[in-house]
């Protein structure tokens, strides 16, 4: 079996999810799109309250957040976008285009579409990689910044300059990179690495990724994935985050390891709230939504208080 999709294959096998909203929560959900200097950036929308943009990783598109959106929109207007090349997001052509300033961009289009003056943000995977820059690169707009399972980016460099574990497990970072990687990658095996066998969850997956650039995918590693030796690059070059922090990490993620998440409190600047949770992958909102969707909220009502 092809390198590429032995990370997909161990996300497959650690999902368990509900394929679909609440019929009533299904009913409220809008959908919009922001304009970031002729991209444009599609975003479901629902709830009332402060605003909290959600953003997804790969591979995904905004659904991935079903579960946090239904339990957080009777406090929260919940955006969830897709990030550009995904869905119904323009899907420039170009390495250029998925520079980590313009993905920032992208989701301050969004918090300005809204009328809003800050947000909190909310990231998994590379999604994760995109709010811990954003919540550096715009503190401004950053109320609160809510991570799963991406380590804060100057420590996952960290971890890959040790040229051991981690390095090993992300060497399916490196093939995605190649120029001629999103040759080997279809929708079919994307939707069926995530939705596990569920068919209506696998029908909603594979018409997102048919709508979707495989080559957009490849571009947000080949554009700011760390390269060696580890000294430069977009992940090294954050500012301090300045705002509180609450971070989710499944334990058995294979892909992205604990160690990474050491010596995270040297990065901030305020309180960090971490999660650790045992015998869950790199999926923690899908595997395990109730408790994840729960601390989320208790949390951010103590950031309230």
């Amino acid at each position: 079996m092809h390198r590429f999709f032995q990370k997909l294959l161990i996300i497959g096998c650690l999902l368990n999810t509900g394929s679909v909203f609440s019929a009533e929560f299904a009913d409220t959900v809008e959908h919009k799109f922001a304009d970031n200097d002729g991209v444009s950036i599609h975003y479901a929308k629902a709830g009332s309250g402060p605003l909290a943009v959600f953003i997804h990783g790969f591979p995904d598109f905004w659904y991935t957040w079903r579960h946090q959106m239904e339990g957080l929109a009777g406090d929260f207007t919940v955006a969830a976008m897709d990030t550009r090349g995904y869905n119904k997001s323009d899907q420039p052509v170009g390495v250029e285009n998925y520079d980590m300033e313009l993905l920032i961009n992208d989701v301050v289009a969004i918090i300005e579409n809204e009328g809003r003056e800050s947000a909190v943000i909310i990231g998994h995977d590379w999604g994760g990689g995109i709010a811990w820059s954003f919540a550096a690169a715009r503190p401004d707009l950053t109320s609160q910044l809510i991570i799963i399972n991406l380590p804060h980016v100057k420590n996952l460099a960290r971890e890959l300059a040790k040229m051991d574990e981690q390095h090993r497990n992300s060497q399916y970072a490196r093939n995605f990179q190649s120029l001629s990687s999103h040759e080997n990658i279809s929708a079919e095996r994307l939707a069926t690495s995530l939705s596990r066998g569920d068919e209506a969850l696998y029908a909603i997956y594979l018409e997102a990724f048919e709508n979707s650039s495989a080559d957009a995918m490849m571009n947000y590693y080949r554009a700011n994935f760390p390269r060696e030796p580890y000294t430069s690059g977009a992940f090294l070059e954050v500012a301090r985050i300045k705002m509180p922090v609450l971070q989710f990490h499944g334990l058995a993620d294979t892909a992205l390891l604990a160690n990474s998440l050491n010596n995270t409190w040297e990065e901030l600047d305020q309180d960090w709230t971490l999660v650790t949770i045992p015998g869950v992958g790199h999926f923690p909102h899908h595997d395990k939504p109730e408790k994840v969707t729960n601390m989320m909220k208790a949390w951010l009502d103590l950031q309230i208080e």
